[in-house]
């Protein structure tokens, strides 16, 4: 009986890190080229029953869910007209290579604007990196040419954090840049928000369990004990 505890336990927390993967792709909505994470649920293995007395299988025992992997979908957004000439999106696979504290990095948000010195920077202040490597300046009527800007090939791409990633670069990649546009967000705040209502009804079946197991262990203890 305290088994059942522990699995329904298991499954609740995977629930709630699902649901923290949720809440943080709900609240990027609007956030040029972000990209949503996914995860994917399996059991633990199973334990084999067997009779103490005869040796004979009974059958098994499942032992709990757990969090098997996330994965960030790179599936390209929409891309919508801007008009604003510092605002660039990717038209097919790639990333903008930018420069920051931490080494090269990479992004699909183009959202960018001009630094003090003339350099063509992030919001973030990181600087967009041309083809060759290097910072990209903005000419003196504020526009930069979609071809001065770089984008590369990405192998293994992972999440580092403020819509970067990081990865192995392969090489120039063949998609064009467009100008006065950005990529929307990856993310369907519909379909996300009944993924939520999904996981928070699983989770609430956890908690339903774990309170019916709860008031049978406290009869057991209270009325048969008692005989």
């Amino acid at each position: 009986m305290e088994r059942g505890l522990y699995i329904a336990a298991s499954g609740m927390l995977a629930e709630q890190a699902r649901q923290d993967l949720i809440s943080h792709d709900l609240a990027n909505a609007s956030t040029p080229g972000y990209k949503a994470d996914r995860t994917t649920t399996k059991s633990f293995s199973e334990m084999l029953l067997r009779d103490a007395s005869s040796g004979q299988p009974i059958g098994a025992l499942g032992l709990g869910a757990r969090i098997d992997k996330q994965v960030t979908d790179l599936t390209p957004g929409p891309l919508r007209e801007t008009g604003e000439p510092l605002d660039f999106a990717i038209q097919g696979e790639g990333f903008f290579a930018v420069q920051g504290k931490n080494g090269v990095r990479y992004t699909r948000d183009g959202q960018f604007q001009v630094s003090a010195r003339g350099d063509l920077v992030t919001t973030n202040g990181d600087a967009v990196l041309g083809a060759g490597g290097r910072p990209v300046r903005v000419g003196d009527d504020g526009t930069v040419a979609g071809n001065e800007i770089g984008v590369t090939q990405l192998d293994a791409a992972k999440r580092a954090g403020e819509n970067l990633f990081t990865g192995t670069a392969r090489g120039a990649s063949k998609a064009t840049v467009r100008v006065g546009a950005l990529e929307g967000s990856a993310v369907d705040p519909i379909t996300t928000m009944a993924d939520m209502l999904g996981s928070l009804r699983a989770f609430e079946a956890g908690q339903r369990v774990i309170t019916t197991i709860d008031a049978t262990l406290s009869k057991a203890a209270n009325q048969v004990g008692a005989l």
